[in-house]
């Protein structure tokens, strides 16, 4: 607590002379004979209560942890009883705005004779001789800075006046209790330099916190670029990365350079002295940047610089409790349940003819249209570089239109899948130079999110170490060959290996089946998740689908097959249960078939013709062709093999208008219409008739489902390869 005496000895400590002294006993006497009036005006939300006024604390906040005794010897006087702290009216006065009685009595001052309505008292002063001009003669000061530590106590005071001789500085000791600099001299913004990494270095304090208030971590040396380098404690910007911005001039690029030395001998891991921009004036710093309200961040970020101490490349580490805070969501999968997730690398293994780039074909395929395959997710359609070296552009052009895609994803797929034709290069330096920038360019400018390489054989770079089937061969081809194609395009894109696997035993392979990929050693302690198609039985077409995930829980093996050009996950044990279905499936499909187009056909030459709709309502439970949704869906599929075509020119047919139908009229190819041909016979009552070949005019798009010009109405193309997954 501050008592009077207090007071009284700290302006003795300051000034003896006695003029200094009867002015504070003046003030506080005006103070005191009107004290309600004066905390009232300065505590507004203050109370008076029992001879003594309640307020929250110096701030004005509402309450009553700060009491002030009005009667007795003791008014006057307060104690905060939430700070334990306290003194006379002087100082609470001087607390409630902001200024200390001790450093700023001037103002203060000024201030309370204002209020009072009082004038200073007459002084005669005499002015000393010398540069420095002293503290009672500066007048009040127009700036002022503290210093703290890292925890936030005050150590020292760096007060600024602007006196007609010149702008003077004033710094105090306030563990001393003196005007004069610490020793050692503390650096400014110590508790945000000690968390943060990078730290910008300028000259003085005001350059300081202009770049404070724009976010950035900032400090200066105590005195900028006059500051003696060997007597500033540099301390606190040891493991920092620091940032010199030098005042543009010769002193301050002085300044930069010694502390610069000061900050690589302090254990700076990182020290380089931004240059100046050439078109600044003289003079130019930090502050004035803020003022004229240049991209100081930019700057900051992109300047010409001279690098005096290099960050050396550090392994990245995270304590317990780092972990623990984490609270930010893991990255989704690339492709999941952890099958593929951001930056992983997955080996896909089979051994040779088991079907690994059909399967790989089809399911890159499906994951460029965001679509599910063999449980298999990817969040969105997914841009996919298929750099292959098996098959020739007119094989893998075949192979791609035998894959079933949900057609509601195909105009996906269309743009996402990219893919190379047979590739006869390896991935060495010369290599890297073409596939890279294929890849960055296939997008037209977006990341890939999957590089898939097929097969890793043909492509093989094992530096000098040898073949694929080396450790140290394969670890160079993956670190200095396929890592360095996803750093230049997409560090977190994942990547797929196709590989080849090694005749293991049965027993070795039923203990670990990832050890028959080549260059095991090496792969597996490379790659985030192992993926193997093998066929158990030779006899059998059923392949396993095995997984190794580094990332995730276990996936159970996949008994998988491809049934009707489509991969399907199967019960191994029904597989024959399955084919006979299968086959009485499609024999069913083949009788509706048949049905139906006998039925246009025969229809056709009675004079009627049908519409979709029309035709599943008519023979609606008839030949066995089901509801009307049945023979709909089964019109749907013909349609899309391209046994049903339609026609619109109703009218040259004699026939009335199909309305508002999508496609129009049925026909089937060779299709004749009879209709009648002029007036009934008078005498038999025979209405002549006249046979019309039926000529489509639109035909269904198998990819887009769209009702599309027919080119040749004579050309009749069927597709019996598209798999029809309908009901029979």
């Amino acid at each position: 607590m501050t008592e009077n005496i207090v007071w009284l000895d700290f302006n003795d400590a300051i000034d003896p002379r006695e003029a200094q002294l009867n002015d504070t006993e003046a003030l506080r006497a005006g103070l005191l004979d009107r004290l309600e009036s004066v905390l009232l005006y300065l505590f507004p939300q203050g109370r008076i209560r029992g001879g003594k006024f309640y307020v929250g604390d110096v701030d004005g906040n509402a309450g009553k942890s700060l009491v002030v005794e009005l009667e007795g010897d003791r008014r006057g006087l307060w104690k905060d009883f939430a700070s334990d702290e306290g003194g006379d009216i002087i100082d609470l006065w001087a607390r409630s705005q902001g200024l200390s009685a001790r450093h700023d009595f001037p103002r203060l001052a000024s201030e309370i004779r204002q209020w009072l309505g009082v004038a200073a008292p007459a002084q005669t002063v005499a002015r000393r001789e010398g540069r420095s001009v002293p503290i009672d003669e500066l007048g009040p000061y127009s700036a002022k800075w503290d210093y703290l530590t890292a925890d936030g106590e005050l150590i020292a005071c760096v007060y600024r006046y602007d006196p007609p001789t010149g702008k003077e500085y004033r710094p105090w000791d306030v563990r001393a209790r003196m005007w004069r600099a610490p020793d050692p001299r503390p650096l400014y913004n110590q508790p945000a330099v000690a968390h943060a990494n990078q730290v910008i270095l300028v000259e003085g304090e005001k350059c300081a916190e202009a770049l404070i208030q724009l976010g950035v971590v900032a400090t200066t040396a105590m005195n900028g670029a006059k500051a003696p380098i060997d007597k500033t404690n540099w301390a606190p910007l040891a493991g920092k990365s620091v940032l010199i911005w030098p005042d543009r001039d010769a002193p301050g690029w002085d300044y930069a350079e010694n502390a610069a030395k000061a900050c690589v001998t302090a254990g700076c891991v990182s020290v380089a002295i931004l240059v100046p921009p050439a078109d600044m004036p003289e003079k130019w710093d930090a502050a004035d940047a803020v003022d004229e309200g240049f991209d100081c961040v930019e700057f900051i970020r992109q300047a010409e610089r001279r690098i005096v101490k290099a960050a050396p490349a550090l392994l990245p580490t995270f304590t317990l409790g780092a972990l623990l805070d984490d609270l930010s969501p893991l990255p989704p999968d690339l492709i999941s349940p952890r099958v593929l997730t951001p930056g992983g690398l997955l080996v896909f293994g089979g051994a040779p003819k088991v079907g690994k780039s059909d399967f790989l074909l089809s399911w890159l395929t499906h994951m460029a249209a965001g679509a599910t395959f063999l449980g298999m997710r990817p969040p969105r359609p997914l841009r996919v570089f298929y750099l292959q070296a098996e098959v020739q552009y007119h094989y893998l052009r075949e192979r791609v239109k035998e894959i079933q895609l949900p057609p509601h994803r195909l105009l996906d797929a269309r743009v996402n899948f990219v893919a190379t034709p047979q590739l006869r290069m390896v991935l060495d330096d010369a290599g890297l130079e073409q596939v890279i920038p294929a890849i960055a360019n296939a997008f037209g400018g977006l990341p890939p999110d999957i590089i898939a390489i097929d097969p890793i054989r043909n492509v093989f770079d094992g530096g000098d170490a040898g073949g694929e089937n080396d450790n140290g061969a394969m670890l160079y081809f993956l670190s200095q060959r396929v890592d360095r194609i996803r750093q230049a395009v997409n560090p977190d894109a994942g990547v797929i290996l196709a590989h080849h696997t090694r005749k293991l035993g049965k027993k070795q392979f039923e203990e670990d089946p990832f050890q028959a990929l080549a260059g095991a050693g090496s792969l597996r302690g490379y790659y985030s998740t192992g993926m193997l198609l093998f066929r158990p039985d030779e006899s059998r077409t059923t392949r396993q689908l095995i997984f190794e995930l580094r990332n995730g829980a276990g996936i159970p093996i996949k008994h998988v097959d491809k049934l009707k050009g489509e991969w399907r996950e199967v019960d191994p044990g029904d597989r024959l249960v399955m084919k006979e279905y299968g086959e009485r499936l499609d024999a069913e499909r083949r009788r509706k078939r048949d049905a139906i187009l006998e039925i246009l056909f025969q229809e056709a030459a009675k004079g009627n013709c049908y519409t979709a709709n029309q035709f599943a309502e008519t023979f609606e439970g008839k030949a066995g062709l089901g509801g009307e949704r049945t023979i709909r869906e089964r019109i749907s599929a013909l349609s899309t093999q391209g046994y049903i075509k339609y026609f619109r020119n109703a009218a040259d047919y004699g026939l009335p208008s199909c309305g508002r139908t999508k496609f129009g009229y049925l026909c089937v190819e060779d299709m004749l219409l009879r209709t009648p041909d002029g007036e009934p016979d008078h005498e038999t009552g025979e209405v002549p008739m006249r046979e019309q070949r039926v000529l489509p005019t639109h035909y269904k798009c198998p990819l887009s489902g769209a009702a599309m010009p027919v080119e040749d109405p004579e050309v009749w193309v069927y597709h019996d390869d598209l798999t029809d997954t309908e009901a029979p």
